[in-house]
């Protein structure tokens, strides 16, 4: 130790530059040694969130339409009843309160789908009818005209068998064309009862 001590006391001027460089190119290399070792902000990868949710699923509202039916004849409560486009006659028929005792619904098809403005007319028992369920609009293409319809287009009307139809053909031959529906009443064989069924149902235009 003593040696030491000597030689750094008689060297120490000398050995002070090579000690102080040998200490900053130490400080130089530790330094771009912890530099080198520490990532960068702009050198770490940005990895975008992805959002892990499920996707909201969109439900869509569909508004069914309404239709408007009229039941006529021999039910409980006779009226016009709003309906689902796409429901039976079956339900027009429940929501008249249903048949009374008198009613004759054999040739009634209940399961056919109602339509807007669509006329359901159920006879009595032993009433004279071809054709009792009807639909009809209000477009003057869907009415029977009474001035030029034949006699099997005729007999489809509640009420109108085959001789009453033979009837308005005789009285439109024999009198002209009619000029108001009214003017059916003149046939033999319809009265007020019968012309009120027909009424929604026929033109003569």
């Amino acid at each position: 130790m003593i040696l030491i001590q000597q030689f750094v006391q008689k060297y120490k001027k000398k050995l002070l530059l090579p000690v102080v460089v040998i200490g900053i190119i130490l400080f130089i290399s530790i330094q771009s040694f912890l530099k080198s070792a520490t990532p960068k902000a702009d050198s770490i990868p940005t990895i975008p969130l992805k959002e892990n949710f499920p996707e909201e699923e969109i439900i869509e509202y569909v508004e069914t339409p309404l239709v408007f039916v009229e039941v006529k004849g021999a039910v409980m409560k006779p009226g016009v009843y709003e309906l689902l486009e796409g429901d039976r006659v079956l339900n027009a028929i429940e929501m008249a309160g249903g048949y009374l005792e008198s009613s004759n619904s054999k040739h009634i098809n209940h399961a056919e789908r109602v339509k807007d403005e669509m006329v359901i007319y159920v006879p009595e028992e032993g009433e004279e009818v071809e054709e009792v369920l009807l639909p009809t609009s209000s477009s003057q293409s869907s009415l029977v005209n009474i001035n030029n319809a034949d006699s099997t287009v005729l007999s489809t009307l509640p009420g109108i068998g085959a001789a009453k139809a033979e009837a308005i053909i005789s009285h439109r031959e024999q009198s002209g064309a009619f000029k108001e529906k009214q003017d059916l009443m003149k046939v033999t064989g319809i009265g007020q009862k019968t012309y009120e069924k027909l009424e929604p149902l026929i033109s003569v235009k």
